[in-house]
């Protein structure tokens, strides 16, 4: 497609929005959208890569499970303030750098896990961990929107999303084979030594959003290479704007998403995600020492966990396809109520003698539902925002949702002494919190 110009200024004036939007996929807009996607994907490991390891690193420090908890719980404080801040960093710096800034530091903070022996500087690493972390979200997910067209958009900022579980599924078939053969502190080394050489591939192929380089006159020529190498025909000296994705408000953008246009959405939105990462992340800090307490062994409460991060990503692939026809308030709410009809059935098998197959199918569907919601609500954030607020809109969200996401591990603990009944019946109560958020945000994904 021919970049649209007007003639009212000497020189021609492009409006990417209108550019993108309406534009086809072009090939290197998909490697892009790819290698963002790949960043969250080492992230979603590093992100449980501490789950995994727990119950070994409890039977060799011969330490109480209950004082994991605040280790478990200063992470999520610290994916909560670096998706703030990292959504902040985003809007006004670049997504690019944000993203790379990251991946940096999640991955020194991940890999330093390996060289302790005791609890104390575990919270401090993972605290730097957690900060590095929620700043690849809001950032992966905002190149993921704005290198896609309007129409393929939900598709790929949940394939991109979707790394998380996918990246959780990697980490718990690699557990389930080097913890045996190689300890816990090995999830540690690979997990800081992939996403520094990832962070450096980012460095020199990834290209800054189009839509925020449209902002920036001083990189306009920046802009133009990358609208050239989308196949787009560019003139000399051409100017550009983006009519279509900037709020009406001049205020800043963490003022912004407070503004009477986004007020009701912005708060209702942080009620879904703090209901709904309540619930994923129970499992993913909790669910390997539930396991254990029932029973099971290392390498299948690893693989169980893994059957959930496997139904992740099939659940976020469906959910997406489900808001591509009808759009996403039928979709999301449809898949967080049957989420929660699966832990309902998680917690009344759990009073029983439950054997692997049973859990692990039925983690496997309880993965699939939560999560195809919680991938999705990245897609429906992009979405409720425009482009010079998405990050900070975002990446707000996401740090209301981490409060959820640190009360369920420090409740997780007590949750799981009380038995997987009460922990799985804990996780209905919140999903259905998620459903009735989403039932009533205004401003969602429209059927086509």
């Amino acid at each position: 497609m021919d970049a649209q110009a007007q003639t009212s200024h000497a020189d021609p004036v492009i409006d990417v929005g209108s550019l993108i939007d309406q534009g086809a996929w072009p090939f290197w807009a998909k490697i892009y959208v790819f290698m963002a996607a790949l960043a969250v994907l080492l992230d979603g490991y590093d992100n449980q890569v501490l789950g995994f390891a727990l119950p070994a690193m409890i039977a060799e420090w011969h330490a109480a499970r209950s004082l994991f908890a605040p280790v478990l719980a200063i992470g999520l404080v610290g994916v909560g303030l670096g998706a703030g801040l990292g959504g902040l960093v985003g809007d006004r710096i670049g997504r690019k750098t944000a993203l790379i800034g990251s991946v940096v530091l999640f991955a020194l903070a991940t890999g330093a896990v390996a060289w302790i022996h005791d609890i104390s500087p575990l919270l401090i690493l993972r605290l730097l961990a957690g900060i590095g972390i929620g700043g690849v979200f809001p950032n992966a997910a905002a190149l993921a929107a704005e290198f896609s067209p309007q129409r393929n958009r939900p598709m790929a900022v949940a394939l991109t999303i979707v790394c998380v579980p996918l990246g959780g599924m990697i980490g718990g078939l690699i557990a389930a084979a080097m913890l045996p053969a190689f300890g816990w502190r090995a999830l540690f080394i690979l997990g800081g030594a992939a996403p520094l050489a990832m962070a450096v591939i980012l460095l020199w192929t990834l290209p800054e959003s189009p839509r925020y380089l449209a902002r920036r006159p001083g990189r306009f020529a920046e802009l133009a290479k990358i609208l050239r190498r989308f196949g787009h025909q560019i003139p000399p000296r051409a100017r550009f704007i983006d009519l279509t994705e900037v709020s009406d408000s001049s205020k800043p953008a963490l003022l912004a998403i407070f503004s009477p246009f986004y007020l009701r959405d912005t708060l209702i939105l942080w009620g879904a995600f703090f209901f709904n990462l309540f619930a994923v992340y129970s499992v993913f800090n909790w669910a390997p020492a539930l396991m254990t307490s029932m029973g099971l062994d290392l390498a299948s409460a690893s693989r169980t966990v893994a059957a959930y991060n496997f139904g992740a990503v099939i659940g976020a692939i469906a959910c997406a396809w489900l808001i591509g026809r009808f759009g996403s308030r039928i979709s999301m709410v449809l898949m967080t109520i049957l989420a929660a009809g699966c832990a309902a059935v998680l917690s009344v098998l759990s009073q029983t003698h439950p054997t692997v197959q049973d859990l692990t199918i039925w983690m496997a569907l309880h993965g699939l539902f939560t999560n195809g919601a919680q991938t999705t609500l990245y897609s429906l954030s992009a979405h409720i925002y425009k482009a010079d607020v998405r990050t900070t809109g975002s990446g707000t969200a996401l740090a209301i949702g981490r409060v959820g996401a640190i009360v369920g591990s420090y409740g997780g603990a007590a949750l799981v002494d009380a038995g997987g009944s009460r922990y799985f019946a804990a996780l209905t109560i919140a999903l259905i919190g998620t459903a009735t958020c989403l039932t009533f945000i205004r401003r969602h994904i429209p059927r086509p």
